[in-house]
């Protein structure tokens, strides 16, 4: 059963995997390590989990053989030495480093949010309400868009389309995804074949998933065109104060 909020001698740990290559980028380093604002984009992500006050433990999942270098990097960017921050090496699919992630916490972290690495800019505000909900009850919760555009189903090998869902019954799901550890455990322990998100991997337990609202800033950094918008929203953040 998920922890409640009477808990407070739990934690809340953030496992971020950061082992992929970001090919849709392009040639050169992985996208985690891209710089966004002169800093590492992981260093963005670190940070913005690192803003949520509930966040206690963060575990970072460098590529297998870039431990060292994940945790040279992170420690020349002075991060907040109020946040545990470990250092693992991932493996070869996502899934394999989320799950080494889980490994590395400490037995006291009772909730878990997993952060995609390339959304640097998620706003703390997002990160405390998946925790929130999460704290309530919730034994999975992710932030979540409505669509803007409208979506049509197709067959992959002629291209026509076969339906048209509803969009009001769809949500665009960002980062951080939060879970009570046990939970999410289980899933990975369970849980195999082609994923896209963990949430997706509780929902083949049976279990429900809470969508709360996301936030527009919380976009993924995939192609050229998102550092171009992410370089503008920090640049309208300075000019903020923020």
């Amino acid at each position: 059963m998920p922890n409640s909020s009477k808990d407070t001698n739990l934690r809340t740990a953030a496992v971020i995997p950061a082992a992929g290559r970001g090919v849709r980028l392009g040639p050169g380093a992985p996208k985690a390590l891209r710089t966004l604002g002169g800093l590492p984009i992981l260093v963005h992500a670190v940070r913005a989990m690192a803003r949520a006050r509930a966040v206690s433990v963060i575990v970072v999942v460098a590529p297998p053989d870039g431990a060292a270098e994940v945790r040279a990097l992170l420690d020349a960017h002075g991060l907040p030495e109020t946040t545990d921050i470990k250092v693992v090496p991932g493996g070869p699919e996502r899934q394999d480093s989320v799950r080494l992630g889980l490994a590395a916490l400490p037995d006291d972290v009772d909730v878990v949010l997993v952060h995609d690495a390339a959304r640097p800019l998620v706003p703390v505000e997002t990160v405390e309400a998946v925790v929130d909900a999460v704290r309530g009850g919730a034994p999975a919760v992710v932030p979540g868009l409505p669509l803007a555009d409208t979506v049509k189903s197709v067959d992959p090998d002629t291209g026509a389309v076969t339906g048209t869902p509803k969009r009001s019954l769809l949500r665009a799901v960002q980062t951080p995804q939060g879970f009570d550890r046990a939970v999410l455990a289980k899933a990975h322990s369970s849980v195999s074949g082609e994923v896209t998100d963990d949430a997706g991997m509780v929902e083949q337990l049976g279990v429900p998933v809470l969508v709360v609202p996301g936030h527009e800033e919380a976009f993924k950094v995939t192609r050229p065109l998102d550092l171009v918008l992410a370089e503008a929203v920090l640049a309208r953040r300075r000019v903020n104060g923020h």
